[in-house]
């Protein structure tokens, strides 16, 4: 699973292969510039999940819903999920919290829509942890973390996020479910990975703090930022646009048409 926020980061997913691309409210930070996930809104999220749906010809499309857009009531929940199929045109939708989010997604798995669990840490509630922790480094927290997991799975997800949980602990959590687990910063012990296709690509600018789980397997910014600089460049010098840049005029239409401007 990789995320993807608009049509180019979506095409390439898909056309990479993945399995599954999660239009991820991670888009806020990298995608909207703003400083955490809290402060997207859900009609931003809708925008975004449309763009992705059209470049999508193969992987599974999964919507993560935004903070304050599920967790008054089951009800406002899959109003909200039901926006994401019809609205942003997802097949499934992911929320995050463990066993107390189980009624709300019973609520929205009775209605036919799938749903991705997200436990251990989760990002909406990183004020609520002190921050962004790793979950389930001790008996109890490790305990706590496979609670959630199991309400989710028997409320009816059918696939579980495990963020931020020693690798030993996600693996020992993953045996114990039936459904697939998916790790961020969970080690290779799960059934499958999730990355921000940002961060594992390097589509950002120097200096930025990347988290420990993190493998940068390109350095797509520093790409852009040569062919941008040599763009200027050669529009500076004139070398851009070159002949084979530019469109032809028959010879005696040239001088047709200067003839015509000499007598204006």
């Amino acid at each position: 699973m990789i995320t993807a926020h608009d049509f180019p980061s979506a095409h390439v997913a898909d056309a990479a292969g993945m399995d599954v691309v999660l239009v991820g409210d991670s888009l806020a930070m990298v995608a909207l510039g703003m400083e955490d996930t809290s402060e997207v809104l859900l009609e931003e999220m809708l925008l975004h999940c449309r763009s992705v749906a059209r470049a999508v010809k193969s992987a599974f499309t999964i919507g993560d819903l935004p903070m304050g857009s599920y967790e008054i009531a089951p009800a406002q929940a899959l109003e909200t999920a039901i926006r994401f199929i019809k609205e942003g045109r997802m097949q499934a939708i992911k929320l995050e919290g463990g066993k107390e989010m189980a009624p709300t997604i019973e609520k929205i798995t009775t209605a036919g829509i799938p749903v991705l669990g997200h436990v251990g840490l989760t990002p909406q509630r990183q004020h609520a942890f002190g921050g962004f922790r790793v979950q389930g480094k001790t008996a109890a927290s490790a305990m706590q973390v496979l609670e959630d997991a199991l309400a989710v799975q028997k409320a009816g997800c059918f696939a579980v996020v495990l963020e931020a949980v020693p690798a030993e602990v996600a693996s020992i959590i993953t045996k114990k479910l039936s459904i697939p687990t998916i790790g961020i910063g969970a080690g290779n012990g799960c059934s499958g990975q999730v990355l921000v296709q940002v961060d594992m690509t390097g589509n950002f600018p120097p200096g930025r703090h990347l988290p420990k789980f993190v493998k940068k397997y390109g350095d797509v910014w520093s790409e852009s930022f040569r062919a941008i600089e040599t763009y200027r460049d050669e529009v500076k010098s004139r070398a851009y646009p070159a002949p084979e840049h530019t469109y032809p005029i028959a010879e005696e239409e040239l001088k047709g048409f200067e003839e015509a401007v000499k007598e204006l």
